[in-house]
């Protein structure tokens, strides 16, 4: 559990001086980038990270605990005797790092091979008989609990379990729809291509039910599937390179120091660049690999390929050229080379050489490339109707900015546009929902604050030997003072955490959601470790993410580990289990300063009645009750941790899970009696752009079935409106330099 919650949170580039370590412009081999970046991490924690530790043998013995969990979390390849012959580097990764040895890690890396090497075998043999289903045997799936095997034959025996019991549960699956089938229940609509329902006939009811495979036809199906999904295990482990698993190696050391400091290396940090900015330059296409061929899955609203109209998904990318330079043969490539070559700078031409999925034919497509927006990206927002009043809702789902270009779009530019075109519609109240935004840019949340309150102080930022920094927001326009409800839930975490404290500081909103959020109170810079090197031929050496500073509320708490708690607690999925950067290895303490000078704003009209009636309310209703039982339920089945691998004990334990999965499927039926409409600036784009209509449908769809939303809009209908203060576009932002990124 310690791991599954992790959020990685986008960070500026650090603007530091730069260090010049001589590289030998000759050495191009892999072991000599691998040391160089020892040398570099090194370099980079002792300069720059909030609370360095010691590199000593207690910090060896964790970095290989947690390496060793990494490569294979399942302990399905190492046997005993490897990890006998790894122990005796346990005390001495520490020395090899700073020695810059990789003689652990090589040693490692070619077992690791080897051993996945000969596991090819295993799932095949396996799965060429059916199992025994009758046998009495179980399997625990715990693997802290469960011993390396001492044998070969106890691996495969290992082997056989884990398949048998991912087996066991699609047979137990398929037997309950062939199930339903005999017993004439009708199967449940399947989605169509373009999101909707789609519909049965009555002659494709008939059809699906005239045939009821047997039991052994079932399993035959089954192993079959079970195979292919091994297959495609193996392709996807074949383009793991040995960078890659270096990369792992690097981060199990930087995540000693705390669980936000990583190395990214370069693919990996262009895709938070891309994270963090909501746009990037090519084609505009989302891809997969399948077996060893690229496939367009979707193309990126309004991005060059969409506008084109010559791709669609499904095609399949053989080749790529330059303009008119010579094709390059992809098939068989790793997608993200594929990617490398499809995205290139505004203004070029790329021609790719595709199968079309419509007809089979081969084609070459020239797409000149551009600038491409991800809308999923971006602040939406939406009318709702309630008893007549009008609100209005506003989704942001991170707090973008584009670091390159200051004068393009960001979260504070964003929502402020929101909140105008808002007030234009006459909205009596305005929700923020930070539901799952793991943060972004330090700089946008106090702007995004300062729309909402006169003047004053946000956040604090300490650095190590510093005193506090106060960053405030300096300008006394408000864009809006009347009522106002911030969203939150366990994984709002960082710049989410800093703006709904500040809200709940100043008593100028009502914070509702989750018992507490995230709790990652620290700020991250990047170190773009290329510009620390001098005369380096050895390629992209990526960058590192390190943790800085610690953030403060403006009443000088901190947020770590403890987060936000809410005014009004909702009981979700997750409320009964440990959730969040308390949850997380090496994560830092909570502690205290100073409170900044501030005063809270006057209240809203009824707000203390409005937390109190939404409290009220939550405790009436059935559907929080039935999402608590089954946040309660969850709590006691992430425990357990061994299965039967008996088909009758198996089977009793999934009908009864079933029936408990049937009696809380209620919960995703519930609909709420709200109207979700688009704001005018969208319904003129919807004629032009039909793939954006639908992505706001769907999204209203979903708020029409979420208790949140509507617990949310019954908060500000209960609070009383002021007069609103009206401001001219386009929005100006605060001025001031706001660096770092949480």
């Amino acid at each position: 559990m310690k791991r599954n919650y992790k959020i990685l949170i986008v960070i500026v580039a650090l603007s530091a001086t730069l260090f010049a370590f001589n590289v030998n412009q000759k050495s191009k081999v892999d072991p000599e980038k691998d040391k160089l970046l020892l040398e570099l991490l090194q370099y980079v924690i002792n300069q720059f990270h909030y609370s360095s530790k010691e590199i000593d043998d207690n910090f060896s013995k964790a970095v290989y605990k947690d390496y060793l969990k990494t490569i294979d979390a399942d302990k399905k390849f190492f046997l005993q005797s490897d990890i006998t012959e790894f122990s005796k580097y346990e005390t001495q990764i520490d020395d090899q790092i700073k020695n810059k040895d990789l003689t652990f890690f090589n040693l490692t890396y070619s077992r690791l091979q080897q051993r996945m090497e000969e596991s090819k075998s295993y799932y095949i043999a396996i799965l060429a008989k059916p199992f025994d289903y009758f046998a009495d045997e179980n399997l625990n799936v715990n693997n802290d609990d469960v011993p390396y095997s001492s044998t070969i034959t106890e691996v495969k025996d290992k082997w056989r379990k884990q398949i048998k019991l991912s087996t066991l549960a699609s047979l137990v699956e398929k037997q309950k729809i062939a199930e339903d089938k005999k017993n004439g229940v009708i199967p449940e609509p399947e989605l169509s291509e373009d999101g909707t329902l789609k519909k049965l006939t009555a002659k494709e009811v008939s059809a699906s039910d005239s045939k009821t495979k047997s039991f052994a036809q079932l399993e035959i199906e089954t192993r079959e599937s079970s195979r292919k999904g091994w297959d495609d295990y193996y392709k996807f482990m074949k383009d793991i390179e040995r960078d890659d698993y270096f990369s792992i190696f690097i981060n199990a050391i930087a995540e000693q120091f705390d669980p936000h400091t990583s190395y990214l290396a370069a693919d990996d940090k262009e895709k938070f660049d891309v994270s963090m900015s909501g746009k990037f330059f090519g084609i505009g296409a989302r891809l997969q690999k399948k077996n060893d061929y690229t496939e367009i899955t979707e193309l990126i609203s309004g991005g060059p390929a969409w506008k084109a109209k010559e791709l669609e998904a499904g095609d399949v990318i053989l080749k790529v050229a330059q303009g008119a330079k010579a094709p390059e043969d992809v098939v068989g490539m790793r997608i993200n080379d594929v990617v490398k070559r499809i995205k290139g700078p505004k203004g070029t031409e790329v021609r790719l050489t595709v199968k079309k999925a419509t007809d089979g034919t081969v084609k070459i497509i020239k797409i000149i490339r551009d600038e491409v927006e991800i809308e999923e990206t971006y602040a939406k927002s939406a009318i709702v109707m309630k008893d007549g009043k009008k609100f209005g809702v506003i989704n942001l789902p991170k707090f973008y900015i584009d670091f390159e270009n200051k004068e393009n779009r960001d979260a504070a530019k964003d929502v402020a546009l929101e909140v105008e075109r808002l007030k234009q519609q006459g909205v009596q109240g305005i929700a923020i929902d930070l539901r799952d935004n793991g943060g972004g840019s330090l700089r946008t949340v106090v702007d995004i604050a300062g729309l909402f309150i006169k003047d004053g102080p946000v956040v604090q930022v300490k650095t190590v030997g510093k005193k506090q920094e106060v960053l405030s927001d300096t300008d006394s326009k408000i864009q809006w003072d009347g009522p106002l409800v911030l969203m939150i839930n366990n994984f709002s975490a960082s710049a989410s955490e800093i703006l709904a404290a500040a809200i709940q500081d100043y008593k100028r909103g009502i914070v509702i959601g989750s018992k507490q959020s995230y709790g990652k109170g620290t700020v991250q810079n990047v170190v773009d470790l290329n510009q620390l090197v001098r005369n380096s031929a050895l390629g992209d050496l990526g960058a590192m993410k390190t943790t800085t500073q610690k953030f403060y509320r403006i009443d000088g708490g901190s947020t770590q580990l403890k987060g936000v708690s809410s005014d009004v607690v909702m009981p979700d999925k997750y409320a009964h289990i440990e959730v969040g950067e308390r949850d997380m290895d090496n994560a830092m303490e909570w502690d205290k300063i100073e409170q900044a000078n501030f005063s809270q704003v006057p209240k809203t009209a009824g707000f203390d009645t409005a937390i109190a009636s939404s409290k009220a309310r939550i405790e009436k209703s059935a559907q929080f009750k039935l999402i608590d039982e089954n946040a309660k339920l969850l709590s006691i089945r992430k425990d357990e941790t061994v299965y039967s691998l008996n088909y009758n004990k198996f089977k009793i334990e999934e009908d009864k899970l079933n029936a408990e999965i049937k009696k809380y499927k209620v919960i995703s039926e519930y609909k709420n009696k709200l109207l979700f409409s688009s704001l005018p600036n969208e319904l003129a784009l919807f004629g032009k752009d039909a793939d954006l209509k639908l992505k706001r449908q769907r999204w209203h769809e979903d708020m029409a079935k979420d208790a949140y939303i509507e617990e949310a809009v019954n908060v500000l209908a209960d609070l009383q409106p002021k007069g609103v203060v009206k401001t001219k576009l386009p929005y100006k932002n605060k001025k001031g330099k706001l660096v770092g990124q949480l």
